[in-house]
C-alpha cells in the first residue's frame, strides 16, 4: 500500500508541474517491488535502472516458488527465465506453466518471449565440450535478452589450431565470452588476438589440482593481456549480462554523440 501511494504521489506531482518527467523516470526506477507469498520481492522495476530484468536463480529453491516467481513476473514482464534448473526440477514445474521452454545443456528455462534485436555481437568460445554448460548458460541468457550470438565449440589451447581457424571470424564481433577451466589459458590468447572486449569465465572442470575452477580463475585474473574481465567460477549468466551491459553502454554513449 505505500508503494502504491508512493507512485500515486509522484504522479499527482508530475500533473501538477512540481516534478519533470525525467525526475519521476529516475524515481521510478527504485519502486515496484512485488511480494511474492513470504519467500520473494520481485524487482520489476530493475530493467529500468539495469536493462534487464530480474531472472529467477533457481538452484536451491522449491519447484513450487519458482511456479510462483515465475507465474507473478509475467504479469509485468515479457521476459521471465530462471537459471540452475535440473531436468527434475523442469519436469515438476512445467505442468504448472505448460508453455515454458527448456533448454537442458544450459539449464535455463524461460517463458517464451520474441525480444526485439539489440546492436551488437556477442562471440561465446567454449575450450572444451565438459564447459558447454556454462558456454551455453551465456550464449542462451544472451539470445533470451535479444543479443546475436555465435558460439565457437571446442577451441581450447590444447589444440590451438582450432581456435586461429576461426581468426576472421572472432575479428568481426563486438564482445567474447570465453569460457575454459583445466588452466584456463584461452582468454588470454583471445584477447591477445582480438581489438573487442574479452570476458573471462572461469569453470569448475578439471582434475584435482585445478581445485573446482580456483586455479583458472587465477590465471585468467593474472593475465598478461590487456582487455579482460573476470565474472566468477561457472558464471554464464553474469558473463551475459556484462557483455549486454558493454553493448548498451556502447550505444548510449555514441547515441549521446554530438552530431
Amino acid at each position: 500500500m505505500q508503494q502504491n501511494e508512493s507512485i500515486r504521489n509522484l504522479l499527482e506531482n508530475v500533473a501538477a508541474g512540481n516534478i519533470p518527467p525525467e525526475q519521476a523516470q529516475e524515481q521510478l526506477k527504485f519502486l515496484n517491488v512485488q511480494a511474492v507469498g513470504d519467500f520473494a520481492q520481485i524487482d520489476n522495476h530493475r530493467s529500468l535502472r539495469t536493462g534487464f530484468p530480474e531472472v529467477v536463480y533457481g538452484a536451491g529453491k522449491p519447484p513450487a516458488q519458482i511456479v510462483e516467481i515465475m507465474l507473478a513476473m509475467r504479469q509485468k514482464s515479457p521476459l521471465v527465465m530462471a537459471t540452475r534448473i535440473s531436468p527434475e526440477v523442469y519436469r515438476q514445474i512445467q505442468p504448472k506453466i505448460p508453455e515454458l521452454h527448456y533448454y537442458e545443456t544450459a539449464r535455463i528455462c524461460s517463458i517464451p518471449c520474441y525480444p526485439s534485436p539489440k546492436p551488437g555481437k556477442i562471440a561465446v568460445l567454449c575450450a572444451g565440450t565438459s564447459d558447454l554448460p556454462v558456454a551455453e548458460e551465456a550464449a542462451v541468457t544472451a539470445e533470451l535478452c535479444g543479443f546475436s550470438v555465435r558460439r565457437f565449440t571446442d577451441v581450447g589451447v590444447a589444440g590451438i589450431h582450432r581456435l586461429l581457424n576461426h581468426r576472421k571470424a572472432i575479428a568481426s564481433v563486438d564482445v567474447l565470452i570465453v569460457v575454459a577451466g583445466m588452466e584456463g589459458a584461452l582468454p588470454s590468447v583471445v584477447a591477445g588476438l582480438a581489438d573487442s572486449p574479452v570476458i573471462a569465465v572461469p569453470t569448475s572442470i578439471g582434475y584435482g589440482a585445478s581445485f573446482n575452477g580456483l586455479a583458472p580463475l587465477l590465471t585468467m585474473l593474472n593475465s598478461c593481456a590487456p582487455g579482460i574481465g573476470v565474472v566468477n567460477i561457472d558464471n554464464g549468466f553474469g558473463a551475459a549480462i556484462l557483455a549486454g551491459q558493454i553493448l548498451r553502454t556502447a550505444v548510449g554513449l555514441r547515441d549521446r554523440e554530438p552530431s
